[in-house]
């Protein structure tokens, strides 16, 4: 590949049982506990192996992967891979936002990891390649792939609906929504959006601003430039959220390189169908495990929640399904 179509994946990591980051972490942490800082954002489902062989079966082409942890490693992970580039936070986030137990700071400075391509798949820990796919999935000639829609926002209790929120008001301050429907109609109403995200578009395009973008929690296509125009349109926004060193109400996070993508219609639209996202809960759980080695869906996110009971007998069941999709080890494992 040229410089300009190589893609880079890049995915963040932290293990939430390591004795040192915890104590670190619990030297800052004197809030009440609640969904935004709570264990579920920090246990572990020991799956992470899958991610790799995930990419490595359905993704070869894949140029770099950037790992990136707060120092800890997998014992498993063999860093000798010449496709693997591991960052810690200090080797790319300013030192002003040092020590961060917030994914936001975290996410919002992915563009200044060294070496990183212009053109980069971001990845949670929790999101995993389960079919093959190809660049043209990701990128279509120097613009990301994404579904659209427009939607509402969520604010209900324990949601990421203050952060949502806040990359709202970001979008607003800078595109009039008017014009920008009007100029990326084909986009908005492509008929690869699916019909029921083109009704959600056309149901709440009447407001003279944005309510909301359809988001689908998998992992989404970024280019370094759209990073580097929200940061410098955004400069005091984006400095006070990365200054947090827990989520915080009136945080921004990587959301908002996605929406702005979406508003100017810097991207190609893919089937919704692409990927999915399970919120774990007990009347989803199966439903999950039929559809992991199925390849009915090339990437899926497994979005850990409150909600999700008896974690340990879940964990392995996910696990077992993994190995059926899974089952040898890859290049990136010792």
């Amino acid at each position: 590949m040229s410089d300009t179509e190589k893609i880079d994946f890049v995915i963040i990591w932290v293990d939430g049982s390591d004795p040192e980051w915890r104590a670190e972490k619990d030297k800052y942490d004197t809030k009440k506990k609640t969904n935004a800082n709570s264990e579920v954002r920090y246990r572990d489902w020991d799956n992470l192996q899958y991610w790799f062989r995930g990419v490595e079966k359905f993704a070869p082409w894949v140029n770099k992967i950037h790992f990136v942890t707060w120092g800890h490693l997998p014992k498993w992970l063999d860093t000798t891979n010449p496709k693997l580039h591991i960052v810690n936070h200090k080797d790319y986030i300013p030192q002003q936002y040092l020590p961060t137990f917030s994914a936001n700071p975290i996410e919002l400075n992915l563009h200044r990891i060294e070496g990183l391509a212009e053109q980069f798949v971001f990845f949670n820990d929790d999101m995993f390649l389960t079919a093959p796919v190809s660049p043209g999935d990701f990128f279509v000639n120097g613009k990301p792939c994404d579904t659209f829609a427009l939607d509402c926002i969520n604010f209900a209790p324990d949601t990421a609906g203050f952060i949502n929120g806040a990359d709202l008001t970001v979008i607003n301050a800078f595109f009039d929504k008017k014009s920008v429907c009007k100029k990326n109609k084909k986009l908005y109403l492509d008929p690869k959006n699916g019909i029921r995200n083109i009704m959600r578009t056309l149901l709440l395009s009447a407001w003279g601003y944005f309510p909301g973008f359809y988001y689908q929690h998998v992992p989404a296509g970024f280019l370094k430039s759209t990073y580097n125009t929200v940061w410098e349109k955004a400069f005091d926004t984006l400095d006070t959220t990365c200054h947090n060193k827990f989520r915080t109400p009136g945080d921004v996070n990587q959301w908002v390189m996605k929406f702005w993508q979406l508003a100017s219609g810097n991207f190609k639209v893919r089937k919704d169908s692409f990927a999915l996202c399970y919120h774990l809960k007990e009347n989803n759980y199966q439903k999950l495990l039929d559809d992991i080695p199925s390849k009915n869906h090339c990437m899926i996110c497994i979005n850990d929640t409150a909600d999700t009971l008896d974690f340990e007998g879940k964990k392995e069941g996910v696990k077992q399904a993994f190995e059926k999709l899974l089952p040898d080890k890859c290049s990136f494992e010792l």
